[in-house]
């Protein structure tokens, strides 16, 4: 399945949800639980500045259905996201039984990201969702949100913007 028009609000919500943690001194994720009616069941950004590095907005969504909705309506979910899950959010996300998630930008490309910019590679390794959690269906990347993405983590890790060539436009 591709990531039709219609999801594009939710995807742009959890952008605007990773800028909130970010202001908030956070590194910048956020998600959106959407039911299969189209009702925003829930959304969370990351909070591990806390110093709990399991606040994660997946972690905390796939708790919150576990006890607030029925299997059925967990399976008939979808986390929209700003980055694909990490492995423990993958994990959490299969174990409840939610549905599809959808995704902004990929760990392949966040990984990328953080080579490119020198940044040390996180504690955990990097894995795709269908690595953890082969049955669970996956949409993504976004590219037309992926840049906005790619601006918060540079923000976040303090890189400087790229200075453009002589001759180029900025």
């Amino acid at each position: 399945m591709v990531v039709k028009e219609t999801e594009l609000p939710y995807l742009r919500r959890c952008v605007e949800l990773a800028e909130q943690a970010l202001d908030a001194g956070d590194e910048p994720f956020g998600s959106v639980l959407v039911g299969a009616d189209g009702t925003v069941l829930g959304e969370d950004h990351n909070r591990v500045a806390s110093g709990d590095r399991t606040r994660h907005p997946e972690f905390e969504l796939a708790r919150w259905s576990a006890t607030r909705l029925t299997p059925g309506e967990r399976a008939a979910a979808t986390v929209y996201t700003s980055g694909e899950h990490c492995p423990m959010c993958a994990a959490a996300h299969a174990w409840v039984g939610l549905g599809r998630i959808v995704y902004v930008v990929s760990s392949e490309q966040l990984s990328g990201w953080l080579t490119e910019w020198g940044v040390p590679a996180p504690p955990v390794r990097t894995l795709p969702v269908h690595e953890v959690a082969p049955g669970v269906t996956v949409d993504g990347p976004v590219p037309e949100l992926a840049d906005q993405v790619r601006e918060l983590h540079r923000r976040f890790f303090r890189v400087p913007p790229a200075t453009p060539r002589p001759g180029t436009a900025p």
